[in-house]
């Protein structure tokens, strides 16, 4: 009998998967962003973009950006949602779990409010499946001395 070798992924794929997994949570309508939290290769937290809890998905009360015709990268004050990064650092807070010095997995390349964010909570790498241009986001992270990483989608 003829036995396949499984293959397992590695880290950084596995965590992403991860990422990916939580952005089919996501009730954006526009773009669906994941987001995972790790320290020593234990996840902390997880997020995705949408709106807070207790408050109407856009898939019911429209979104506001389309209604005001705001384009992508801009303005991001004006949506009724959260960014996934935003929602993974406010999940490791509502449970007192400290992010100092952890990684996060995003499926999309962090924005500069985002990145100021991350900054300041101590993240240390980011690592990324799509781009996302905004160019002060990769500023900041460069002068924090913030690891940055695009990672291939691997085949499945």
């Amino acid at each position: 009998m003829t036995v396949t070798p499984r293959v397992r992924p590695d880290w950084d794929s596995y965590f992403m998967e991860m990422a990916k997994l939580a952005s089919r949570r996501s009730s954006c309508l526009r773009r669906m962003v994941g987001a995972v939290l790790v320290k020593d290769r234990r996840m902390l937290a997880t997020g995705y973009n949408g709106v807070p809890s207790r408050v109407v998905h856009c898939d019911v009360a429209g979104c506001i950006r389309d209604q005001m015709l705001v384009p992508s990268g801009e303005r991001h004050e004006l949506c009724r949602g959260l960014h996934a990064e935003q929602n993974a650092i406010i999940q490791a807070a509502f449970h007192g779990i400290s992010i100092r010095d952890s990684d996060i997995y995003c499926t999309t390349f962090p924005c500069a409010i985002c990145a100021k964010m991350l900054i300041n909570a101590g993240i240390r790498r980011i690592m990324y499946l799509e781009e996302y241009q905004d160019p002060l986001a990769r500023n900041m992270f460069t002068e924090a001395k913030v690891e940055m990483r695009k990672l291939e989608e691997a085949a499945q």
